[in-house]
């Protein structure tokens, strides 16, 4: 079994820079595509064998390090008892939002044995299928990341419903939180339990909030959450989108890795981890719209400045993008093991 992965979030040499990308399973996959055409993409999420499939197709066509589950951030939501759908030009829709006491008051603490056996029934079935390959991820939404989903009744650019009620109303807001603190715990738990050999907490909407209002409303939960997971004994990575004005306040936070978005020099990250944490990331997702010279040269560049630090993993800014042609994929993973 390819361990590389492994071994680098634990801060070991490895033979090669290992390398795995955010969304690798999807719609720039001709093999998704043809699996994705014969179910809407929630039953995919909720349907272990065909989930299982598209989480395996890169690792045998791309020859990346580690396989992510196939899955999304708000299946918890869903859980918790919000009513959720997927909409090719809207993205995800609550039925209802929680902005109120009472709505906050109505979540409930999912248990995953009883409300998502499907996402543990794909672990199972893909720790068999991956035993001699690479090493599994498992996944959540950071709580304020999701918070912002059900707040907003879906995705935003302003934040504004979030905010208003982070700044105004704290018992909606710390409820909110704190039911989305413990279910996280249990879903990233009990994935664990069921085979995942990582788990990556995706805060993809934190870096709207300024250092301190990050400090005094997304930290605390993230902390809690990071707390109780390590606890597990595999290693826990911590992904921020947007996260250049809010490394330092990253930097407090014990995770095992680090998940640097596109946005901020990786000389810069390293400069302020001060070479004591291990490392994921950073290459623009775009950049695979241009030729391997290009890709080689930005790849290049991240690894050497990466190399200074504890530890490397390299991966996308961001989750890769539906258009992106495979071969262009294809070279950077091939351009990482070869030069990382």
């Amino acid at each position: 079994m390819n361990n590389t992965f492994l071994n680098a979030c634990k801060g070991n040499g490895c033979e090669h820079t290992p390398i795995w990308i955010m969304r690798q399973a999807g719609r720039y996959l001709p093999q998704y595509q043809k699996v994705r055409g014969t179910v809407d993409f929630l039953t995919l999420c909720k349907t272990p064998h065909l989930a299982a499939e598209v989480t395996i197709q890169p690792v045998d066509i791309l020859g990346v390090d580690a396989a992510i589950l196939f899955s999304d951030i708000l299946i918890i939501a869903e859980a918790m008892g919000l009513g959720l759908s997927f909409h090719e030009e809207k993205g995800p829709v609550f039925s209802k939002t929680v902005r109120t006491l009472e709505a906050a008051r109505a979540l409930s603490i999912i248990d995953p044995l009883e409300d998502v056996p499907f996402v543990l029934e794909t672990i199972k079935i893909l720790k068999k299928e991956l035993s001699n390959k690479v090493p599994l991820i498992g996944f959540a939404g950071a709580p304020f990341t999701v918070a912002t989903y059900i707040i907003e009744g879906g995705t935003s650019k302003n934040f504004i419903n979030t905010k208003t009620i982070m700044y105004s109303d704290s018992g909606v807001f710390n409820t909110i939180m704190q039911k989305l603190t413990d279910s996280t715990i249990k879903y990233l738990s009990a994935q664990i339990d069921a085979g995942a050999d990582a788990v990556q907490l995706f805060d993809s909407w934190a870096g709207v909030l300024s250092p301190n209002d990050f400090a005094t409303y997304a930290l605390p939960y993230v902390v809690t959450v990071l707390e109780e997971i390590k606890k597990k004994g595999v290693p826990v990575i911590y992904f921020l989108n947007n996260c250049a004005g809010l490394l330092e306040k990253m930097s407090e936070i014990k995770a095992d890795v680090f998940g640097i978005d596109w946005r901020v020099d990786m000389a810069r990250v390293v400069s302020i981890f001060n070479g004591k944490a291990v490392l994921q990331g950073n290459l623009d997702p775009c950049l695979l719209f241009s030729d391997t010279v290009k890709i080689k040269k930005e790849a290049y560049d991240i690894l050497k400045k990466a190399a200074l630090t504890k530890g490397h993993i390299f991966n996308l800014g961001h989750g890769v993008l539906p258009q992106t042609p495979v071969d262009n994929v294809k070279a950077l993973v091939d351009i990482v093991h070869q030069y990382g």
